[in-house]
């Protein structure tokens, strides 16, 4: 997400970084020159033939390989900051053509993903060995934008830049691309080593200017693609859990006190401004709170009022939402109240209707554009009016939560027809093309082993899973893959970057699958082989809805903890 308008520290700070690039890339080149020259002694003649080309490419154009990085590196924060590019950005006279952009509709096939495959590797490697100074730098770069409890990384030099500035110094070399992706295996680990030592030394510089970073404790670092996620098998007894609430000692309150608050609660959220801070929204939460919890009498009420108020507090706080969307969400919270005081079963399961409609609502905030996008803002229009709804019934029951579903399942099958149709020209002319593919006998990757895993000697050992059968994980790729249909969504790894795309075609023969970028118009077409390496290297999966009352209640229950 751009920031529209670059602080000055965070500026200079920027300026002074990229001034240090240049030395950043030579120091990584020498790593992968040793590197090569390592491992030349033990090989056969002819891989010792082609890793000499290698050699000889990259000392030969190492000045060009330097002006690529710094120019993609520079574009990247350019883009991160939301200004306009120093004149320093142009490429020299000298240097070599870019690659050519792609068009529209990328056909993207086995090669190409061996690129992704190599980004992703390189990131990892980078968080892996840079992890601490990462979170250190982050901390520092946070408390020069004000952002003291670090709600988002602010640091424009993330492992993800530098990856992607490693692949573009690459396509310096005028050598086909499984020479260009072996180069970027060799300087992978050097990267990583020298970033260690650049983050660090970020962060005493901008330590010894007097600056006090963010606190440590409010950090969360993404955790890499290729590390094992345990499994969420946490069910929260959300009974148990309200038991544990606090009771409030207060003199009687009047007959239908707090039902006749519960009616009102919603007024004031509804005449809130979309520009109220997230500190302006929990004011008025505490504000109500206290109200609800002055009216209520009965021992039970107060412990829900404060259970349903303490989730809301940690689900309107995730920091995985976006603003809007945390905005639509504490809409729901007089509802949700009025609910757990109506209906016990509110409280039962995390399947209730109530808070898979909260689910859905977090879900389709992650497959729309980035805020600011006039389609975002036209679906979240119509599931705002949901919410208004919602809110003005005066019974809260299950069912109606069960229609709301259908109506963000309807608007959504909406959205889904008018991609296709908006992709039916795309679509027209791959049917063809994906016949010539599956009739064609034509080898699928010419990078000869780029994919093999094993070789990745620059990938530190923790990323490796070692465990993995390829036998079962092939398996697993394919019986995945053909459980998708179309108008169903993925996360996945493509062009360098983390998207998240909807299914729009899957090719008649399953050949040639057709994606749609959920934050923009962009549509990949991608080859069966190409898919199934995605999702054996952890980089394709399904994207769902999770639990949001599942996490809020894990937060409840730490901080009860410490309260204790």
């Amino acid at each position: 997400m751009a920031i529209s308008q670059a602080p000055a520290a965070l500026q200079r700070f920027v300026d002074d970084e990229l001034m240090r690039t240049p030395l950043l890339v030579d120091q990584v080149i020498e790593g992968a020159v040793d590197h090569i020259r390592k491992g030349m002694a033990g090989m056969l003649p002819h891989d010792r033939a082609i890793a000499g080309d290698l050699l000889q490419s990259v000392l030969g154009h190492r000045q060009h390989v330097v002006d690529y990085y710094l120019k993609s590196l520079r574009e990247q924060v350019t883009a991160e900051l939301g200004c306009t590019p120093a004149q320093s950005t142009a490429r020299p006279a000298t240097q070599p053509a870019a690659p050519p952009k792609a068009s529209a509709l990328s056909l993207v096939d086995e090669d190409e993903v061996a690129v992704d495959v190599e980004i992703s590797h390189t990131i990892e490697a980078i968080r892996s060995v840079a992890e601490y100074e990462l979170r250190e730098l982050q901390t520092f770069v946070s408390a020069l934008v004000g952002d003291m409890d670090v709600a988002r990384d602010h640091n424009p030099f993330r492992a993800e830049a530098h990856a992607r500035a490693l692949w573009h110094s690459a396509q310096a070399l005028p050598l086909s691309r499984g020479y260009q992706v072996t180069y970027m295996r060799h300087a992978s680990t050097p990267l990583a080593q020298v970033l260690r030592k650049t983050y660090a030394g970020a962060s005493s510089r901008l330590e010894a200017t007097g600056l006090e970073p963010a606190s440590h404790r409010t950090l969360i670092l993404p955790a890499g693609s290729r590390r094992p996620r345990p499994e969420n098998t946490f069910n929260p007894d959300l009974y148990r859990i309200r038991d544990s609430m606090p009771v409030h000692e207060h003199p009687p309150a009047p007959p239908l006190a707090l039902q006749q608050l519960l009616q009102q609660a919603d007024g004031p959220w509804r005449n809130l401004p979309p520009d109220t801070t997230s500190g302006e929204r929990d004011v008025l939460r505490d504000h109500q709170r206290a109200q609800l919890l002055g009216s209520a009498n009965d021992k039970a009420d107060q412990q829900a009022i404060e259970l349903v108020s303490r989730l809301f507090d940690a689900l309107v706080g995730d920091r995985d939402l976006a603003p809007d969307i945390q905005l639509l969400l504490a809409r729901l919270q007089a509802p949700a109240l009025r609910m757990a005081l109506r209906d016990p079963k509110t409280l039962d399961k995390d399947n209730h209707a109530l808070w898979q409609f909260m689910d859905r609502l977090a879900f389709l905030g992650e497959t729309l554009p980035e805020p600011g996008d006039t389609r975002r803002a036209q679906a979240l229009r119509l599931a705002q009016g949901v919410i208004e709804h919602l809110a003005a019934e005066p019974e809260q029951t299950a069912a109606l939560y069960v229609w709301a579903l259908a109506r963000l399942s309807s608007q959504e099958q909406h959205r889904f027809e008018q991609r296709c149709k908006a992709a039916a020209s795309e679509i027209g002319l791959l049917q063809p093309l994906e016949d010539r593919l599956a009739a064609s006998q034509a080898p699928l990757s010419t990078l000869h082993g780029a994919l093999d895993l094993a070789q990745l000697d620059t990938v530190p050992a923790e990323l490796i899973d070692h465990d993995a059968a390829p036998g079962k994980s092939a398996a697993a790729a394919k019986n995945w893959l053909d459980e998708r249909r179309a108008g169903h969504w993925v996360r996945m790894f493509m062009q360098g970057r983390w998207v998240h795309a909807q299914l729009l075609w899957p090719g008649e023969r399953g050949e040639l699958w057709l994606f749609a970028d959920g934050a923009s118009d962009t549509t990949w077409a991608v080859r069966r082989r190409a898919l199934l390496t995605l999702h054996g290297e952890r980089l394709l999966d399904t994207l769902q809805p999770r639990s949001l009352v599942r996490d809020a209640a894990k937060t409840v229950m730490r901080r009860l903890a410490r309260e204790r």
